[in-house]
């Protein structure tokens, strides 16, 4: 079954590191991502950029609305994604663990993917 990642972190404070904090902190992973790739249980996702360079789109009363930055006012904003194969949720759990790290960055929400079938 698949299961997205979504990763959650405060980008004020994250902004405030040192490129070289960043990178450790982002390094903490690597060993979980490698073992991950090479059982094929990681299917893709990145970090992305901060919610400055966001917009949200809505479409209300035959007009689209288009607001600068992410819809919601939240003291973590999304910062990444993974998608991800497990046998079951304990397990997508289990994997998901292994991306906090220490745990002081990032908060990871799992969520299991509605597969459609092939049109």
């Amino acid at each position: 079954m698949k299961y997205m990642m979504l990763v959650y972190l405060d980008e004020k404070a994250w902004g405030k590191l040192t490129e070289a904090e960043q990178k450790s902190a982002m390094e903490e992973c690597a060993p979980h991502m490698k073992e991950l790739v090479a059982k094929g249980k990681f299917l893709g996702g990145a970090p992305l950029h901060p919610t400055t360079t966001a917009s949200t789109i809505r479409v209300r009363e035959g007009k689209r609305l288009v607001t600068d930055g992410p819809f919601a006012e939240t003291r973590e904003q999304l910062g990444g994604y993974g998608l991800i194969d497990a046998k079951d949720h304990e397990e997508a759990i289990e994997i998901a663990a292994g991306f906090v790290g220490s745990g002081q960055w990032s908060t990871i929400e799992v969520r299991p993917i509605v597969e459609f079938p092939p049109a």
